[in-house]
């Protein structure tokens, strides 16, 4: 089985490249801090990602509210 997974450079946006959601990097971490967004799991000592599957359900999720 293949794991789709994102980094957070990809998942956040910075003045230089958009990301997936239009949020800091800060942003993702004290949501994650707060619960409010998935848990990032380690590939390695150096490599945090999120399960991209996660991350579209919360995207999803967070259309849905504001719809």
């Amino acid at each position: 089985m293949s794991h789709r997974v994102i980094r957070i450079s990809e998942l956040a946006s910075t003045p230089a490249k958009p990301g997936k959601l239009p949020v800091s990097p800060a942003t993702v971490w004290r949501w994650v801090r707060e619960g409010k967004f998935p848990k990032p799991f380690k590939l390695g000592e150096s490599v945090t990602v999120w399960d991209l599957g996660q991350v579209e359900a919360f995207i999803a999720q967070r259309a849905g509210v504001a719809a």
